[in-house]
């Protein structure tokens, strides 16, 4: 398997994997209009065999402050290549080139016990909210040391993510 970064001839493969893996479209284009807003910051594929098999994506998150951190949203694995660490391998590789692009902190919302792995821990930890009321799901992490900014609060996802009201 290997891992790297999207390339445009990608972008077909992409938005298929998503369409696949998830109920309805939705994750499929809040993928592809973060990229056409310029707002996909990084975005890393999971390849076997010359076939994109898993994807993750992470797009800028602001405070009111106005400082910017990274969000984790979405990640996916077709069926056939689950329960085989791929989307762990895709999640640790985009948390390294987020640090690399100088990102000093990140979020996600989803299943606490998962995410925990990857040193997200509740994001009332850092007295962060969401827009969305994720709760105990709404989780961040320091990126790098000293990351997290000062001016905590409301953190608003891009309003690519509009697609989920």
């Amino acid at each position: 398997m290997l891992l790297r970064q999207e390339t445009a001839i990608d972008q077909e493969a992409i938005h298929a994997v998503h369409v696949e893996c998830f109920p309805t479209d939705s994750e499929a284009r809040l993928v592809d209009q973060l990229r056409y807003a310029g707002r996909l910051a990084v975005s890393v594929v999971a390849e076997v065999e010359g076939e994109i098999v898993g994807h993750v994506a992470f797009s800028p998150v602001t405070l009111a402050s106005g400082e910017t951190g990274i969000g984790l949203a979405p990640v996916t694995v077709l069926e056939a290549y689950r329960r085989q660490e791929i989307a762990a391998r895709l999640i640790e590789a985009g948390l390294d080139a987020c640090r690399e692009a100088g990102f000093g902190w990140a979020v996600v919302l989803g299943d606490p016990a998962y995410y925990a792995r990857f040193d997200f821990r509740p994001a009332s930890e850092f007295d962060l909210i969401d827009e969305y009321g994720g709760g105990d799901a709404f989780q961040a992490m320091e990126l790098m040391p000293d990351g997290m900014p000062m001016g905590r609060g409301l953190v608003s996802y891009a309003p690519e993510f509009a697609v989920f009201e």
